[in-house]
């Protein structure tokens, strides 16, 4: 494999880190010039067939279109239906109750219940809602939006009712508890660091961690303990789900005990009888119980709603897999459905609901764009080979030192992708026979495969485009993505060198 085969493999990612960061070109126009210029070297550095390089783009736009912008109306929607009704203003004044400090708000809203959102549905709705849940408490819209960014990384590995690790667990024929528990072991350090990480940008600084250093530890650890024992005895399912829930209680529960023993009242708010709390989190309720029932935890449910698909062939070249749209078991149709039961109870008709709904789509035009440009990019350097291309380069290059940037490519498949599950999808196989050849332990190397991915969801210019959305402030991407580039270094730093020091001491002992 030359040089120059990687350096055309590489010039996609290159261009739309230039283009967003340095050019500081919308990313609209960024994402598009960058899906001409990977359906140009498809064609000619690649040998692609022209149809199937066109084709392959159009499978790009239609998942970008569905499930990805599907999600991102109805999770919009959600928010936007919950804050015209005051329900928004009725969660902020309870959580207020409980606490006006930010930093703390944080690890219940941003953390907690995005780790939650996460991990029933996925698809962009923890950075959508919660970033819009922020900015009503008075955050600003950019801070909101790295908040939520840095947030969504470790809850992703078993997000979407851990749909990305039993991916990883059937791609390489690994054991699906083993590789579970594996994973929750490899993010323990990380789901404790991510708390302090979101307290010190919220306060700007390490002294914000003054007086909230207890809570944040434990808003780590009640996450990750209950994933690992729930990964090794039950598999992949159930971690972030039950690890976010058992992390909101606690912090919850701490900050309850931290201000009675301060004698403390937070709340100047007005009181709210449990009769409103509910009508206001009506919507969110109902997400989680649609979401859960849809799962696989509940087969019947589950097998009765997918078998409402559609299977369209789009990509023309071999071995092409049908483009599937779900009607019904799709998190977008969930939400939308108990968005729309949620709205009636909140007092809306449904005249006014669809008004809202129309409302919410017309804004996100600039997001569709850059949503199907990103995503059909994506699609066509996989189908060109341009994504093996890359990591395969980065397997001989670095040697029996893979171990230390295995991760990366994990990240890698996640930035080009927006999706973990693609990333163990691409590089599953890759990072099996890499660990084979190198005598290592493999489901260590996989497993690094699943943690480097969660770093790439950061800045994944998908992520970002969900995120200025969420925010209310298209083109934006270019500061987000910024801002989130030096958090992504810093996490990915430590994926990278804590993984390889540890799969050394494991091959030791």
């Amino acid at each position: 494999m030359s040089i120059l085969t990687f350096i055309l493999a590489l010039t996609p990612i290159i261009w739309l880190i230039l283009a967003l960061v340095f050019l500081k070109i919308k990313a609209p126009l960024a994402c598009s010039i960058g899906l001409l210029l990977t359906i140009i070297l498809a064609i000619y550095g690649f040998k692609l067939p022209f149809l199937d390089t066109i084709t392959g783009t159009l499978d790009g736009i239609a998942l970008g279109l569905w499930p990805i912008i599907y999600v991102i109306v109805a999770a919009l929607f959600t928010y936007n239906v919950t804050n015209k009704s005051g329900g928004i203003r009725v969660i902020q004044d309870v959580l207020s109750s409980i606490t006006t400090d930010k930093r703390i708000l944080v690890l219940i809203i941003a953390w907690g219940f995005g780790g939650f959102l996460e991990a029933i549905a996925g698809f962009g709705t923890a950075v959508a809602i919660p970033s819009g849940i922020l900015i009503a408490f008075g955050f600003e819209p950019i801070k909101a939006a790295i908040i939520c960014l840095i947030a969504n990384t470790t809850p992703t590995a078993f997000g979407a009712v851990g749909l990305p690790v039993i991916t990883l667990a059937n791609v390489t024929q690994l054991p699906q508890k083993s590789l579970s528990y594996t994973v929750t072991l490899q993010l323990l350090f990380l789901v404790i660091i991510v708390p302090y990480i979101l307290v010190i940008l919220t306060g700007n600084g390490f002294k914000s961690l003054k007086g909230v250093g207890f809570i944040t530890f434990m808003a780590g650890l009640s996450f990750a303990l209950p994933q690992i024992f729930i990964a090794k005895f039950i598999g992949a399912e159930l971690p972030a789900i039950l690890g976010s829930l058992i992390c909101i209680g606690t912090t919850i529960l701490l900050t309850k005990w931290k201000n009675k023993k301060k004698m403390e009242s937070v709340s100047s708010h007005s009181k709210h009888s449990p009769t409103e709390f509910f009508k206001a989190c009506s919507p969110f309720i109902l997400v989680f119980v649609f979401v859960l029932l849809a799962s696989s935890l509940f087969p019947t449910i589950n097998h009765f709603l997918n078998s409402f698909t559609t299977s369209i062939k789009i990509y023309t070249g071999k071995n092409a897999l049908p483009f599937k749209i779900n009607w019904l078991s799709s998190p977008g149709t969930l939400i939308l459905i108990a968005t729309l039961i949620g709205g009636k109870i909140q007092g809306f008709n449904f005249k006014q609901l669809f008004a809202i709904l129309i409302t919410t789509i017309k804004g996100l035009w600039k997001t569709v764009i850059t949503v199907c440009s990103i995503v059909a990019l994506a699609k066509v350097m996989g189908y060109a080979g341009m994504t093996h291309t890359l990591a395969i380069s980065l397997v001989k290059i670095m040697g029996p030192f893979y171990p230390l940037v295995a991760p990366l490519i994990g990240a890698l498949g996640t930035f080009i992708t927006g999706s973990d599950t693609s990333a163990n999808v691409l590089f599953g196989n890759l990072q099996l026979s890499a660990a084979k050849s190198l005598g290592a332990d493999t489901k260590w190397i996989v497993s690094s495969n699943m943690v480097g991915a969660t770093a790439g969801k950061m800045i994944s210019p998908q992520s970002i485009a969900v995120a200025s959305a969420a925010i209310n402030k298209e083109g934006s991407e270019s500061i987000i993505l910024k801002q989130a580039l030096k958090w992504f270094g810093f996490y990915l730093v430590i994926i990278c060198v804590y993984l390889y020091v540890s799969g050394l001491l494991l091959q030791k002992f």
